[in-house]
């Protein structure tokens, strides 16, 4: 077994043991409310399925005080817990369909509304907006009073959203949840925390786990991610104090970073914080699927450097080392289309260099970002089309960037500052982008302006360098 193996199966294993305590708390609560049903078989038969309407309608009758509220919803949220992936499928089904709005009730209001004069019409109209929030609404709301109840929606709409892709029903109830959440998630509820070596280690653990950009290896790779020329900052929300919602790895050097290999090396010096005056985000990781399409407001990283400006005021320039994860899917959808991507002078390069100008069966080719001939003919084209990539590629739906990351940093106010060759040669960079990295750079000072010219106009800030690059693309 492999360190890194052994790494992350501790962290699993206390996610299980979090698991089992959630449930013990849970039976807890319930029985002091002096309510506990009969666990339901895992895959949630037919005849559990009766009880599971009863206890859904024992939580909407609202029957006693806010103990027994509390019972009832911990009692719900156990038998939910007890399920295998068909029961849970079925709990959802059944909460989706069975305790949805009232449709006829909607229509007979509605009706009334139209046929009412102006000034008759309020409690018509209170009643009308009471029959639209559906039952299933209120019944999720309960866990809020819940020990981890804000931790479960967010994990429940997680198994919500893959299964609702292809189930209208299901894709209802995900859509509550989410409204729910991104009510509950505003940015002015986020604390940001620095987090040290000192930090607990389950939270450590938390945060090697949910690393989404370089993977931590060992502990030894996160203890040199916490080092003093290094900085780490989360943001959590007071329902879910030790869940990380999202998190920012920084590094603190002299110049524009343009190596990521170089900032996670283990055995590179250590740097003298006070002499850097670069701040290098060099990871920014969503810790919650749960969360994923709800905004945490704008202006994220701007909250961190300037938390980091008061700490270190010789600070000048704060940028990232930004993957590019739609590069690769991009250009491969190009080239089996067939589009023309290469120049007349980029083919003739290529066929001296690798004997052919097919540019996917050159990127086919293992290891071939090690061969510097070829690297030095792919190096233009690559760039090149990146670039393209980068700032002409839009959603047709919005017409915001096609790359996702991209779409955060200008919604942040970044701008595109310079395009980095073979930065990332981990097989996930080469992977992603063909080793390719590009730095966003925030200027404290053009922040807001970035931003609103990215959201009303659509506009995209970018250095000269990369202006030029998007106009020979363009051409």
């Amino acid at each position: 077994m492999s360190e890194r193996t052994g790494f992350i199966d501790g962290v699993v294993d206390r996610t299980l043991d979090n698991l089992r305590s959630l449930r013990l708390a849970w039976r807890d609560i319930a029985s002091r409310g002096r309510i506990s049903s009969a666990a339901p078989k895992p895959e949630l038969p037919r005849d559990d399925v009766e009880r599971l309407r009863q206890q859904l309608r024992d939580c909407l009758d609202a029957k006693g005080g806010a103990v027994a509220a509390r019972a009832r919803a911990a009692d719900l949220g156990r038998t939910y817990l007890a399920l295998n992936a068909t029961g849970r499928e079925r709990f959802l089904y059944v909460l989706a369909s069975e305790f949805d709005i009232d449709r006829g009730t909607v229509d007979i209001l509605a009706q009334r509304i139209l046929t009412t004069e102006r000034d008759e019409r309020p409690p018509i109209e209170k009643a009308l907006r009471d029959a639209l929030e559906p039952p299933r609404v209120k019944l999720l709301t309960q866990f809020n009073g819940l020990p981890e109840g804000v931790k479960f929606l967010v994990d429940l709409r997680a198994e919500l959203m893959a299964l609702a892709r292809d189930n209208p029903v299901l894709a209802g109830l995900e859509s509550d949840l989410k409204h729910l959440l991104a009510s509950w998630f505003d940015v002015g509820f986020l604390e940001l925390r620095r987090i040290t070596w000192d930090t607990p280690a389950a939270l450590l653990e938390r945060l090697a786990r949910y690393e989404a950009v370089h993977r931590v290896r060992n502990w030894a790779d996160m203890k040199n991610r916490l080092d003093p020329d290094r900085r780490c900052f989360a943001y959590f929300h007071p329902r879910m104090p030790d869940e990380p919602l999202i998190f920012v790895e920084i590094a603190l050097v002299k110049g524009l970073a343009d190596d990521v290999q170089a900032l996670l090396d283990l055995g590179a010096p250590l740097g003298d914080p006070a002499a850097a005056d670069t701040a290098i985000f060099y990871s920014i990781s969503n810790c919650q699927t749960g969360l994923s399409g709800i905004s945490f407001g704008d202006f994220l990283i701007k909250r961190v450097a300037d938390r980091l400006h008061a700490e270190l005021p010789q600070l000048k320039t704060f940028a990232t080392l930004s993957p590019i994860p739609g590069l690769r899917p991009w250009l491969q959808r190009r080239i089996a289309a067939g589009a023309k991507l290469l120049t007349d002078a980029e083919r003739e390069h290529l066929n001296e260099a690798a004997g052919t100008d097919a540019l996917d069966k050159i990127l086919a080719r293992p290891r071939w970002h090690e061969d510097t001939v070829l690297t030095e003919a792919l190096r233009g084209p690559l760039m090149r089309l990146c670039t393209r990539y980068l700032l002409l590629e839009k959603r047709p739906s919005t017409g915001t960037v096609a790359d996702s990351v991209a779409h955060f940093h200008l919604t942040n106010g970044a701008r595109m500052e310079q395009l980095n060759w073979l930065a990332d040669t981990s097989a996930n960079g080469l992977k992603q982008s063909y080793g390719m990295m590009i730095n966003y750079l925030y200027r404290l000072s053009e922040i807001e302006q970035n931003h609103e010219a990215y959201i009303s106009e659509r506009h995209i800030a970018a250095s000269p360098t990369i202006q030029r690059l998007a106009k020979a693309s363009a051409s």
